[in-house]
Protein backbone atom coordinates (compact mmCIF):
# COMPACT_ATOMS: atom_id res chain seq x y z
CA UNK A 1 0.00 0.00 0.00
CA UNK A 2 1.22 3.08 -1.02
CA UNK A 3 1.15 5.89 1.49
CA UNK A 4 1.21 10.10 0.40
CA UNK A 5 4.02 12.08 1.44
CA UNK A 6 2.95 14.35 4.68
CA UNK A 7 1.76 17.28 3.68
CA UNK A 8 4.01 20.69 3.68
CA UNK A 9 3.50 23.51 5.71
CA UNK A 10 3.11 26.46 3.57
CA UNK A 11 5.55 28.71 3.48
CA UNK A 12 4.82 32.12 5.29
CA UNK A 13 6.30 34.75 3.67
CA UNK A 14 8.52 37.14 5.33
CA UNK A 15 6.92 39.78 7.27
CA UNK A 16 7.81 43.72 5.80
CA UNK A 17 7.97 46.82 7.85
CA UNK A 18 5.78 49.60 5.92
CA UNK A 19 4.69 52.61 6.79
CA UNK A 20 1.26 53.77 8.00
CA UNK A 21 -0.51 56.18 6.48
CA UNK A 22 -0.06 58.65 9.71
CA UNK A 23 3.28 58.53 9.12
CA UNK A 24 3.41 58.73 5.78
CA UNK A 25 1.42 61.75 5.62
CA UNK A 26 3.36 63.72 7.67
CA UNK A 27 6.85 62.45 6.27
CA UNK A 28 5.41 63.64 2.81
CA UNK A 29 4.06 67.10 4.37
CA UNK A 30 7.86 67.87 5.53
CA UNK A 31 9.23 66.59 2.09
CA UNK A 32 6.45 68.60 0.39
CA UNK A 33 7.82 72.15 1.56
CA UNK A 34 11.06 71.13 0.72
CA UNK A 35 9.86 69.89 -3.31
CA UNK A 36 8.30 73.34 -3.27
CA UNK A 37 11.45 75.39 -1.77
CA UNK A 38 13.37 73.49 -4.74
CA UNK A 39 15.58 71.88 -2.51
CA UNK A 40 14.68 68.29 -3.06
CA UNK A 41 13.56 66.19 -6.80
CA UNK A 42 13.09 62.67 -5.55
CA UNK A 43 11.94 60.13 -3.02
CA UNK A 44 12.19 56.20 -2.65
CA UNK A 45 10.29 54.16 -0.35
CA UNK A 46 11.65 50.70 0.71
CA UNK A 47 9.94 48.28 2.67
CA UNK A 48 11.88 45.58 3.70
CA UNK A 49 12.43 42.42 6.15
CA UNK A 50 13.62 45.16 9.29
CA UNK A 51 13.17 48.37 8.38
CA UNK A 52 10.37 50.87 6.08
CA UNK A 53 12.80 53.01 4.61
CA UNK A 54 12.13 57.26 2.85
CA UNK A 55 15.13 58.24 0.92
CA UNK A 56 15.00 61.97 -0.11
CA UNK A 57 16.87 62.51 -3.30
CA UNK A 58 18.54 66.10 -4.87
CA UNK A 59 18.64 64.45 -8.05
CA UNK A 60 17.28 60.83 -8.83
CA UNK A 61 20.70 59.44 -10.03
CA UNK A 62 22.60 60.42 -6.40
CA UNK A 63 22.81 59.21 -3.38
CA UNK A 64 19.77 60.30 -1.01
CA UNK A 65 20.88 63.17 0.92
CA UNK A 66 18.93 61.64 3.90
CA UNK A 67 16.83 58.36 5.07
CA UNK A 68 14.05 58.66 7.46
CA UNK A 69 13.99 55.13 8.67
CA UNK A 70 11.55 52.70 10.77
CA UNK A 71 13.05 49.96 13.11
CA UNK A 72 10.68 48.32 15.28
CA UNK A 73 13.28 46.36 16.64
CA UNK A 74 14.71 49.63 18.33
CA UNK A 75 11.22 51.00 20.10
CA UNK A 76 12.57 49.97 23.13
CA UNK A 77 15.75 51.12 22.94
CA UNK A 78 16.24 53.85 21.65
CA UNK A 79 13.59 54.81 19.39
CA UNK A 80 11.90 53.19 16.26
CA UNK A 81 12.49 56.40 14.20
CA UNK A 82 16.04 57.38 13.00
CA UNK A 83 17.09 60.13 10.24
CA UNK A 84 20.58 59.73 8.65
CA UNK A 85 22.51 61.60 6.33
CA UNK A 86 23.94 60.94 3.06
CA UNK A 87 26.95 60.25 4.87
CA UNK A 88 25.66 57.83 7.39
CA UNK A 89 25.87 60.06 10.43
CA UNK A 90 22.49 59.83 12.47
CA UNK A 91 21.26 63.13 12.81
CA UNK A 92 18.02 62.11 15.09
CA UNK A 93 16.69 59.02 17.36
CA UNK A 94 13.59 59.19 18.98
CA UNK A 95 10.32 57.14 19.84
CA UNK A 96 8.00 60.08 18.18
CA UNK A 97 8.01 60.57 14.32
CA UNK A 98 6.99 64.10 14.84
CA UNK A 99 9.88 64.92 16.96
CA UNK A 100 12.37 63.38 14.70
CA UNK A 101 11.34 65.07 11.71
CA UNK A 102 12.05 68.33 13.43
CA UNK A 103 15.53 68.39 12.28
CA UNK A 104 14.29 69.63 9.03
CA UNK A 105 12.75 72.51 10.89
CA UNK A 106 16.44 74.17 11.03
CA UNK A 107 17.06 74.01 7.82
CA UNK A 108 13.10 75.22 6.93
CA UNK A 109 14.56 78.43 8.52
CA UNK A 110 17.65 78.48 6.40
CA UNK A 111 15.15 78.55 3.54
CA UNK A 112 13.12 80.99 4.61
CA UNK A 113 15.81 83.54 4.90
Amino acid sequence: MRTSPAPVPPQKLPETVAFTRSELTRILSVYGYFVAAGEWRDYAIDSLKDAAVFSIFRRASELPLYRIEKRPAMARKQGAWVVVSMSGAILKRGHDLAQVLKIFDRQKLKLAT
